[in-house]
């Protein structure tokens, strides 16, 4: 072989060596890399394994910490609950040592008072045994008749407390009974009805053409319709209820047909009046139902259906009337009267107000000929005319009525009164009993159905104090207008003050 042979085997086993150099150097950093790898591998492993370890044991030490404040805290609700008893306790001692010594200075007073009534026995002991036996029987018998004397005030006095706190008891406990048994809801309404419309375009339909449409249905239903810039409504004004809820009946009818003349107006108004009275003969039959009073005239019956659409101070009249006929039935029952009479009378009472836009004169007034006219009783056509003592009563069902509407018009929440009305109804309420000489203060309590009135007790002496009230009394009955009945209490106090130097 020659040099050039062993020139190139050289130069190829050099190549060889440096390529099998590079496959093993590879294969050296390909481990290595696994190695490293496997290494990371396993330190996140473990370093997952200490941070779950950690994590666990932190855990249970907030475990045991919060066992721990849980203790404490039941701990010092024990110690509060410990001091308050040791309070209480400390408390009740100081009480109890209270009353040991006022016994004490009680005991004390009754020993002092014992002694003076001996020695004042004592002296008419020594008094007695120098008289004669007929002087001494004068001043036994003197002294007996002070006694019984006294003993006999005292008690008529006592019988007479007795007899009215049981009197009052009684008359309460009825009321109470009456009204527990009828407590019906109220229904608060207002001289105004708002329609809802679905677009501000049905306004200029409703006005129709220069106004014919709206005053075409303002002249058939006997309303004001008023047409705002408030968007989305149409506001239907009238004292008039039963026209009113005719004519809101009437216009949601119209706008949801949507063919608006005068033509159409007139016969929509039609169905709606027709509805209207079927709408009362229905709610007159129910009233009646519910208050089991038969026996009416189709006319009443209708007169107490439209007392539906009628309020008095935001009370709904034709619950009011139920409301009154049920409590006069309650009352006369409690009296052992007759039951269904007074719940007629009840029933009625109001009846004038069905018409008293229509026909001049009070409502009890126009209520008691309606009465009259329909051939109802002598009793219920003075329960009607006199239950607001227009008239002197002739019966106790006049009283029952009377008493009942009060009830119904006076308890909490049945008569609707706005805060501005109500507010210068208490403050007029004061100035009225101000207005007196020799009042130094009053106070409206119990919202407005009392005045407290404060007296100067050198001005006012206790032989005019009763007049002075019923001045006020009278003077409040001609100057407000009030639902029920106000009472007037009238305080004069004599306060005398000395000083212990």
């Amino acid at each position: 072989m020659g040099c050039g042979a062993f020139y190139f085997y050289g130069i190829y086993t050099k190549k060889r060596a440096a390529n099998e150099a590079g496959q093993i150097l590879a294969a050296a950093k390909k481990d290595a890399d696994k190695v490293r790898k496997e290494a990371e591998l396993a330190s996140k492993e473990e370093i997952f394994k200490r941070r779950e370890e950690f994590e666990k044991e932190t855990q249970e030490i907030r475990n045991e910490l919060k066992l721990l404040e849980r203790r404490l805290t039941r701990r010092e609700d024990n110690l509060d609950q410990k001091t308050e008893a040791i309070g209480k306790h400390e408390r009740v001692v100081d009480e109890l040592e209270q009353q040991v010594a006022q016994r004490e200075r009680q005991i004390r007073a009754q020993e002092n008072q014992l002694a003076s009534l001996l020695e004042q026995e004592k002296n008419a002991l020594s008094k007695v045994a120098e008289m004669s036996r007929e002087d001494a029987r004068k001043l036994l018998l003197q002294k007996l008749e002070s006694e019984i004397t006294h003993e006999a005030s005292a008690l008529i006095n006592r019988v007479i407390e007795q007899t009215k706190e049981q009197s009052e008891a009684k008359a309460r406990e009825i009321i109470t009974l009456a009204i527990q048994r009828c407590a019906s809801d109220t229904t608060q309404e207002a001289t105004v009805s708002t329609i809802d419309i679905p677009s501000d375009e049905m306004k200029g339909r409703i006005i129709g053409r220069e106004g014919r449409n709206i005053r075409a249905f303002e002249r058939e239903t006997g309303v004001d319709v008023i047409v705002d810039d408030t968007p989305g409504v149409v506001v239907i004004s009238s004292f008039d209820s039963v026209k009113r809820e005719m004519a809101r009946r009437a216009l949601e009818k119209l706008i949801l047909d949507g063919r608006i003349h005068p033509a159409r107006i007139e016969e929509v108004v039609a169905e709606a009046k027709k509805e209207i009275e079927e709408l009362i003969a229905e709610a007159g039959k129910q009233a009646i139902l519910e208050t089991d009073v038969h026996g009416l005239h189709p006319k009443e019956v209708q007169l107490i259906g439209r007392l539906r659409f009628r309020t008095s101070y935001g009370q709904n009249v034709l619950r009011h009337s139920i409301e009154v006929s049920l409590l006069s039935g309650i009352l006369a029952s409690e009296l052992g009267l007759d039951i269904q009479l007074a719940k007629r009378c009840g029933l009625l009472h109001d009846i004038g107000k069905a018409v008293d836009h229509e026909v001049e004169g009070g409502h009890p007034s126009i209520g008691a000929d309606l009465a009259r006219r329909y051939n109802e009783r002598q009793e219920v056509i003075n329960a009607i005319g006199g239950h607001h003592d227009d008239i002197p009563p002739s019966n106790p069902f006049t009283i029952i009525v009377a008493s009942a509407d009060a009830i119904s018009a006076s308890r909490p929440g049945a008569r609707g009164e706005s805060l501005e009305k109500y507010i210068k109804r208490l403050e007029r309420l004061e100035e009225v009993a101000k207005s007196f000489a020799g009042v130094e203060s009053a106070y409206a309590i119990q919202a407005g159905r009392e005045v407290r009135v404060i007296v100067n007790a050198d001005k006012v002496p206790d032989t005019e104090a009763a007049k002075v009230a019923r001045d006020i009394a009278l003077e409040i009955e001609k100057e407000l207008s009030y639902p029920g009945e106000i009472k007037v209490t009238l305080i004069r106090e004599t306060r005398v003050i000395e000083y212990a130097r």
